[in-house]
C-alpha cells in the first residue's frame, strides 16, 4: 500500500474535501495548493499524477492529530483528565 492509498483512505474515512486537508496541513506550518493535492489523489497512470512522499503524509497525520484532538497543552501544566464519576 502506498502512501496515497493511506491519504485517499484517510480523506474518505474523515469525509476531508480539500479545503479541509489543506487547513489541517496549515495547522504544521505546511503549505499546498489545491492543485498539488489533486495530483496527489490521481490515478497513478495519470500524466499528473504525484506520489505522495513521507514528508506530506506525515504532516498530514500531525496535522490530523492536532485537529481533532486540539492543541497539546504547554509542557509544564499539569493538567489531569477528570475519571468518571468522581467529582
Amino acid at each position: 500500500m502506498t502512501n496515497n492509498d493511506i491519504f485517499k483512505k484517510l480523506r474518505v474515512a474523515h469525509q476531508l474535501r480539500d479545503d479541509d486537508i489543506i487547513k489541517i496541513l496549515s495547522l504544521v506550518d505546511f503549505r499546498i495548493s489545491k492543485s498539488e493535492l489533486g495530483a496527489l489523489f490521481r490515478r497513478e497512470d495519470h500524466p499528473k499524477y504525484m506520489e505522495c512522499g513521507d514528508q506530506i503524509l506525515r504532516n498530514f497525520l500531525n496535522g490530523l492529530v492536532i485537529h481533532l484532538r486540539g492543541p497539546m497543552p504547554p509542557k509544564g501544566s499539569k493538567s489531569t483528565p477528570k475519571k468518571k464519576g468522581s467529582e
